[in-house]
């Protein structure tokens, strides 16, 4: 008799299916991860010469209850969190990315060399994928958890929580859909509890050579949803494509700013003679972008401004014949069907005292337009 995947939970202190061994971190490291989380901070930085540094609210902001670094220490504290392969590959490369569960959060981080000394960033993600709701984030993205195959985008600058967004979609089809899903990441960030779906989740470096690699082995791997860290080039691009249109859900994210500049991102990766037909193909697959800004609010903390592209036949129209241009006057006459344009998430906010006029129009791609807006 068969038996419904029962979600098993991994071990929470596990890190690509190894124990971390906490006690190998440097004690003055776990003291300023544990600050950081104290103190509901977005990252941690360690910089030669400076104190320890946490961003909070979007604001860096000195301990000043610790003293300034040397280069010696954080190359100590940096170093204790690396196992032998990873310090080599360090020293190799100059910089490594890696991640690991620690306390009530993860951890997402990128040691570096900078003027011939090491540096740290750390990236905390909460333990707890938060949901649609919790992020404030438009209910009709929920339409694009539901559907059986195609290609979502979510993009927006670094540090504006594109990776949180991808994630409570992902677990969304987790608790409401019996589907595998395959997610390649680099590193892994959100380490999701399976529920009703099969979730494995790949490290690149670790797990699988490469994101367009990942992605052609889920296709044998009996694979229904797949997300894609990030796409880097035409290879991972075209594989993602490819397999959106062969009966796939595909989430992905893409360091840029608007739906508009994706679709030419997307389109420019290509040279020429392949354009058209990648064209042709993201017309037929996509089906929505989602653009996310992380804004301080008046009232302290963030709060989120969107742009939101679903991807209907005037959409797909616009990408076919080269007119994407034209796709921000469909987005801004689009509210019956749930598009979002950046000005108008902005130019809400703004009525509703949420966060500073001066704030939105540094955020806007259009500040004359907000102003019109906000004028009527």
């Amino acid at each position: 008799m068969l038996q419904k995947n029962s979600g098993e939970n991994l071990d929470p202190l596990a890190v690509d299916g190894q124990r971390v061994d906490f006690d190998k971190f440097h004690p003055q490291l776990r003291a300023l991860l544990d600050e950081a989380i104290k103190n509901n901070a977005t990252d941690l930085h360690l910089s030669s010469g400076r104190r320890p540094i946490l961003r909070v609210d979007s604001c860096l902001v000195q301990i000043q209850s610790r003293p300034v670094l040397t280069s010696e220490l954080i190359s100590e504290l940096a170093m204790s969190v690396l196992n032998p392969d990873q310090q080599a590959k360090f020293w190799r490369h100059k910089d490594i990315d890696l991640s690991f569960s620690y306390g009530k959060g993860r951890f997402r981080s990128n040691i570096y060399q900078q003027m011939g000394v090491v540096s740290a960033a750390f990236r905390l993600l909460p333990d707890k994928i938060r949901n649609l709701e919790e992020l404030n984030l438009p209910e009709v993205l929920r339409q694009f958890t539901t559907t059986s195959q195609g290609f979502f985008l979510v993009v927006g600058p670094s540090g504006h929580g594109k990776s949180t967004a991808l994630a409570a979609m992902i677990d969304e089809i987790n608790h409401n859909r019996t589907d595998h899903i395959i997610t390649i990441e680099d590193p892994v960030e959100y380490v999701f509890k399976q529920d009703k779906c099969i979730i494995d989740q790949r490290e690149v470096g670790l797990d699988v050579l490469g994101f367009a690699r990942g992605l052609r082995a889920a296709l044998r791997e009996d694979a229904d949803v797949m997300m894609i860290g990030e796409m880097r080039d035409p290879e991972t691009i075209s594989a993602a494509v490819t397999a959106a249109e062969t009966g796939h859900l595909i989430f992905a994210t893409l360091h840029t700013n608007t739906a508009a500049q994706t679709i030419d991102r997307i389109i420019d990766t290509f040279p020429p003679h392949q354009q058209h037909q990648i064209r042709l193909q993201l017309a037929g697959t996509l089906l929505g972008i989602l653009s996310r800004r992380l804004l301080p609010a008046k009232n302290g903390g963030l709060i989120n401004a969107v742009e939101l592209l679903i991807a209907n036949p005037a959409v797909r129209n616009l990408i076919r014949e080269g007119k994407v241009y034209q796709v921000d006057m469909v987005i801004e006459t689009g509210a019956e069907e749930g598009m979002i344009s950046l000005n108008r998430s902005l130019a809400d906010l703004v009525r509703n005292e949420m966060i500073a006029l001066e704030i939105a129009q540094t955020y806007s791609s259009n500040p004359a337009e907000l102003m019109m807006m906000l004028k009527r």
